[in-house]
């Protein structure tokens, strides 16, 4: 999987409103960002690299793995694995949207 696949993923998730209310950009390091702006409806999703409310720091494979179900967000948390700067409100909930 690549960030073009994870990008539509999300995009099929989010479907026009998230509830976050709130813009967000997951930073992939090398592999790029992914910025959901979920104040405006439809909700978009695109791989700019834009200022957001609350940026998570995670690697992709982590992020995948998050999306399946196969890692925890707390866990992936408490190990270090996703950092979030900026709104934990937000962050919590990414939780119903990426669940």
């Amino acid at each position: 999987m690549n960030l073009e696949y994870v990008t539509n993923g999300l995009r099929d998730r989010i479907k026009g409103d998230s509830g976050l209310g709130a813009t967000v950009k997951f930073d992939f390091g090398a592999d790029g960002v992914i910025y959901v702006d979920g104040t405006a409806i439809p909700n978009t999703v695109t791989n700019e690299n834009k200022d957001a409310e609350c940026t998570i720091a995670i690697k992709l494979e982590d992020f995948i793995a998050m999306t399946t179900g196969d890692l925890d967000p707390t866990t992936a948390f408490m190990m270090g694995k996703l950092k979030v700067d900026g709104s934990m409100g937000i962050a919590m909930k990414l939780q119903g949207v990426l669940g």
